[in-house]
């Protein structure tokens, strides 16, 4: 008999090896990790998409992660700061010194901030951590007990990582029951291990998800730890992720003055996203990029359902995982001199891939020479010679953009209304998504800043200038191709510049441009006229001939002269050359851009409806299984579960359901007979016990419920 079947129903457990909290399981501890297998063969693995995914993903990863890491460092630095500054102050008895941390709406993103802060007071040796949930502080008595049962088992963890025997071996510490983590056995631990000869640690409460605690239990506690703060040297840390209202009204007068409350403010969540796409996702030194309209699908992911960037950084993983495994062809979105060297190991089916890509059809239609379009269409060696050229012209196309974006940022970024967007993300997803020279909102921005005055068009322009100038020098000439995207931006740079000079030269002296067609000039007195309707007719040919002669004889100055020029040096040279939608980019861009937005959409956006429908209805499609398979998915089989065939027996019903049919139905699906004399014989018990399962399964589900008017009835809630 196999030794986990047992008459009884029972959890039978296997140690797999583990020994008790003390020397022996610190010890295993202390081994270094091994390298987890990976759920992909190693014929995938070993492939050059899946190490140029790895490779991409690792440096993307560990630049978002020290962008983070900077960015909140400053306030760890101050909370530290906090903590330790008040050993050095004199408390006052029951005043409880308190940090209140703005994190943000989304409380999951900054875990990791409270976990850097753990590691933060653990290394200066400062004080002695406990976070607290508040899933495991639902009345008070469990709430205390895991406030002291975390600060003694945090003890426990620094010295099992600082007090090592000479010979490698630790101490072993007998661990508390939770039955004995009270306030008392909290100060006798902490007079018997921080007396005076040891160095003074303070005990730091963190609540990371403040708003998520019972009012009640958090009073209490604040009150509890107020008293003892006399004895032990509580410090509070509060994660607040709305506002200040939310403390000001969850804690009462006679709470609120037990604690010195000091707030301290975390970068938010959208300039913390912002940053991260300007610095990492939108840096010229990665050769993946992200089309515009995929780049705005996950972008307004984050802003309008979850604020989340962890959320945003794992949809980003998926569009990197999604475009490397379409194949080695693939493996070519890397550096110029890498995609050279995987050139020569890509195979027949590669170059197929690449011949089957969208704008490869353009490429071969614009070869005049038939010789030249076979041998492209069949000989892989011929394109292999050509790929080298292909692939320079589109790493160098994406990085003219992104200095021609940075220009246009520059530009236009500050204007009234921000037509074309203000941050660098919304001018990157408009210029890829269309041509945005023709666009009106291009058109007003143009409007906008030729009526600004000498000074501030000058100004504006030459800021752009020096920034793009900037980007060259620090993110694009360290690049492999960066001295030919120099060399390309250099001098048209350095025309808009001239530009400028005369603009700042031009006067405003109006300059009459006559126009050498106009051979008579209009009468300034109207005729006699005879009625209303003729005097009208002439007034309406008047104010066109005025038109007319406006147009034909514009009085302007040196200055709107050179300024209509810069700004049509500017569209020609860097918005309509470089800044051009992605349909316009050069051939094979597909190997760097990844546009799959319906996929990304079905895979990140859930439809749990759709979902469960798919699999009550069509059990085949999850489970694959032979048992279940249908021709039809109409049909009903009684090999099916149970759930999916009360499932499909509902949705055949109106929006009142009898049970006592419905159970019939049941019953004769599942025996296999449906004729009268099946129908009339006792119901079997174990097929009831089934049928009542199936459907409390369903009500949980949220697809009926029972009725109230009719006891003997369940209510359809789905159509």
């Amino acid at each position: 008999m196999d030794p986990t079947i047992s008459v009884s129903k029972g959890c039978f457990v296997y140690k797999n090896g583990a020994t008790r909290a003390g020397k022996k399981a610190a010890g295993k501890r202390k081994r270094p990790a091994t390298e987890s297998s990976s759920l992909l063969g190693h014929e995938v693995v070993q492939q050059p998409f899946y190490e140029e995914y790895r490779n991409a993903w690792n440096q993307v990863n560990h630049h978002i992660a020290d962008l983070q890491h900077r960015s909140y460092a400053r306030t760890l630095e101050q909370l530290v700061d906090f903590v330790v500054g008040q050993a050095e102050r004199a408390t006052p008895d029951e005043v409880l010194p308190t940090a209140a941390l703005l994190t943000g709406i989304n409380q999951p993103d900054h875990l990791s901030q409270f976990t850097a802060l753990t590691q933060r007071l653990h290394a200066q040796r400062a004080a002695m951590v406990c976070v607290l949930q508040s899933r495991d502080c639902a009345t008070l008595k469990a709430a205390v007990e895991s406030l002291v049962f975390g600060l003694v088992e945090d003890d426990a963890e620094v010295e099992q990582m600082d007090d090592v025997d000479e010979d490698g071996a630790e101490r072993d510490r007998k661990r508390l029951r939770r039955s004995q983590c009270t306030m008392k056995q909290l100060k006798s631990w902490y007079s018997n291990n921080f007396n005076s000869e040891r160095k003074h640690r303070q005990l730091v409460v963190i609540l990371p998800d403040f708003e998520c605690f019972n009012a009640s239990v958090l009073q209490d506690l604040i009150l509890i730890l107020s008293a003892h703060c006399g004895s032990l040297p509580f410090v509070l840390v509060l994660g607040v992720a709305t506002a200040m209202t939310a403390v000001h009204g969850t804690l009462p007068y006679h709470v609120s003055s037990k604690i010195r409350l000091r707030v301290f403010q975390t970068q938010a969540a959208p300039t913390g996203l912002n940053e991260v796409l300007d610095k990492v996702l939108l840096s010229p030194k990665y050769s993946f990029h992200l089309s515009g309209k995929t780049f705005k699908f996950l972008t307004h992911i984050f802003l309008y359902y979850d604020f989340s960037i962890h959320g945003f950084i794992q949809g980003f993983k998926y569009c990197l995982m999604e475009h490397f495994f379409g194949g080695n062809a693939f493996a070519l979105c890397t550096d110029y001199s890498k995609a050279l060297g995987r050139i020569k190991q890509l195979s027949h089916d590669d170059m197929e891939t690449i011949r089957r890509l969208p704008s490869f059809r353009p490429y071969v239609e614009q070869i005049n020479d038939c010789k030249r379009i076979i041998a492209v269409l069949t000989d892989d060696d011929y394109l292999k010679k050509k790929l080298p050229q292909l692939l320079r012209d589109c790493l160098l196309h994406f990085l003219l953009f992104r200095c021609s974006l940075e220009f246009l940022t520059e530009l236009v970024g500050d204007l009234p209304r921000c037509p074309l967007g203000k941050l660098r993300r919304e001018l990157y997803v408009n210029c890829l998504n269309r041509a945005v020279i023709s666009t009106p909102e291009y058109k007003e921005c143009q409007q906008m800043l030729s009526f600004l005055s000498k000074d501030e068009f000058v100004a504006k322009v030459n800021r752009s200038l020096e920034r793009t100038e900037q980007f060259l020098v620090d993110e694009i000439a360290p690049l492999e191709l960066g001295e030919a995207c120099t060399a390309v931006l250099k001098p048209k740079l350095e025309a808009i510049r001239l530009s400028v000079d005369e603009v700042v030269k031009a006067t405003l002296a109006i300059v009459t441009a006559t126009s050498p067609t106009e051979t008579s000039k209009p009468t300034d007195h109207l005729t006699p006229v005879a009625s209303r309707q003729e005097l009208k007719d002439q007034l309406l040919q008047r104010s066109k001939e005025d038109k007319m002669r406006q147009q034909l004889n514009t009085p302007t100055t040196q200055f709107a002269r050179a300024l209509q020029k810069t700004l049509q040096l500017i569209q020609a040279q860097i918005v309509q050359a470089h800044l051009r939608p992605l349909q316009d980019a050069p051939p094979i861009h597909e190997l760097f851009v990844f546009s799959d937005i319906a996929t990304v959409r079905r895979n990140i956006i859930g439809a749990p409806r759709a979902a469960l429908h798919t699999a009550l209805n069509n059990p085949h499609f999850y489970m694959q299984c032979k048992c279940c398979e249908l021709q039809d998915q109409s049909l009903l089989v009684g090999t099916l579960p149970d759930l999916s065939v009360v499932y499909k027996l509902h949705l055949e019903c109106g929006r009142m359901i009898n049970l006592f049919d419905w159970l019939q139905a049941f019953r004769s699906v599942v025996s296999g007979g449906d004729n009268e004399e099946v129908a009339q014989e006792q119901i079997d018990p174990q097929i009831q016990a089934r049928f009542t399962r199936a459907v409390a399964e369903l009500q949980f589900l949220g697809y009926i419920k029972m009725s109230k008017r009719k006891t003997d009835h369940a209510t359809r809630l789905t159509w």
